[in-house]
């Protein structure tokens, strides 16, 4: 949905009023800083402003975006924190004019963009300031992107920030840098001076730059010890204390791979697609592809087995028994042995 309203947004097809609701905070800045760069470009200065709703009366923007734009023909007016779309209660009590806001909505300035910022999980859709709102808006849900849109976004974001990607390392970029779009931004920032304007990204060169996120590492480390290669899998592990990782946080990742690998296979046998998976257990889609494909080379046993024995080690670190790094490298090593 997100991936739609960029599109109308760069093809200059502005609504008078936007809004973003949801839990992903980079895609709803993004989104703003989208609107201003289409909009106003170097205008900014004087035809924008923000207003919080958990500081400010909803009027206060209503009669902002009722005023005509200095030297321009069009502003854009934010409104933060809309807690009277919610039913969450405000910290500090404000009073909002919501019949103001209501009026507005039916007949909105032609010559401002009104965008309402609602970092809100759900709305609460039995008021009526809701119900106006959305139906007035360009609503759009900024929620965790799926497997092809981080893809996508990836492709997105390096074309506007000056070069372009090979699919190929589109695939690696979104493998090793996780989901996290933060730091998928900040790797394609490191990318982009590499590449430098109107320069090309291959697989070979994405792979040599984006370091493995610790969710990587942590794959990795479980795929070299279904494969027996207890060597390459001590290695990874010290890498990761190398980076400064506790044993006790990568034990605890390692206990977290092999419960989802078992919670996929139990899942799977029952009839259950990934997408289905993913939203049954609330993780990343591509956490759940990339889990699938270990868990037809574990038997139940060996799986519930290695649980156990990673609840020991945990049990262990926590109690003092014995030192962490060793009991992480005792782990490793017990299972990369044939069984």
């Amino acid at each position: 949905m997100v991936m739609e309203l960029w599109k109308q947004i760069k093809a200059k097809q502005f609504s008078p009023v936007y809004l973003l609701f949801g839990t992903e905070s980079f895609l709803m800045r993004e989104t703003g800083q989208l609107l201003l760069e289409q909009v106003l470009g170097d205008e900014r200065d004087f035809n924008f402003s923000t207003y919080d709703m958990e500081e400010s009366p909803i009027e206060a923007a209503i009669e902002d975006a009722e005023t005509f734009p200095f030297l321009g023909e069009k502003k854009i007016v934010f409104v933060q924190n809309p807690v009277f779309l919610t039913a969450e209660k405000q910290k500090e009590k404000i009073t909002h004019n919501l019949a103001r806001l209501e009026a507005y909505l039916k007949e909105p300035a032609p010559y401002t963009i009104l965008v309402f910022f609602a970092p809100y999980e759900k709305l609460d859709e039995r008021k009526k300031v809701t119900k106006e709102l959305k139906k007035a808006a360009a609503a759009a849900e900024l929620k965790k992107l799926s497997e092809p849109e981080v893809k996508q976004w990836i492709a997105g974001q390096a074309k506007r920030k000056g070069f372009t990607m090979d699919p190929e390392a589109v695939e690696i970029v979104a493998s090793l840098a996780g989901t996290n779009l933060f730091m998928l931004s900040n790797e394609l920032d490191k990318l982009a001076l590499y590449a430098g304007s109107g320069g090309r990204i291959d697989a070979q060169t994405a792979e040599m730059l984006i370091p493995k996120s610790l969710e990587q590492n942590i794959f990795s480390l479980t795929d070299k010890v279904v494969q027996r290669k207890t060597g390459d899998a001590l290695r990874i592990y010290y890498d990761l204390v190398k980076q400064n990782e506790e044993p006790i946080k990568i034990l605890a990742l390692l206990a977290g791979q092999f419960r989802l690998i078992y919670q996929i296979k139990e899942l799977a046998r029952k009839g259950y697609g990934q997408q289905q998976i993913a939203g049954l257990l609330k993780v990343h889609p591509y956490r759940v592809k990339m889990a699938a494909g270990l868990a037809g080379r574990f038997s139940d046993e060996e799986l519930t087995g290695m649980i156990g024995q990673l609840a020991e080690a945990d049990y262990l670190m926590k109690t003092g028994g014995a030192d962490k790094s060793l009991l992480v490298e005792l782990f490793l090593m017990k299972l990369g042995r044939p069984s």
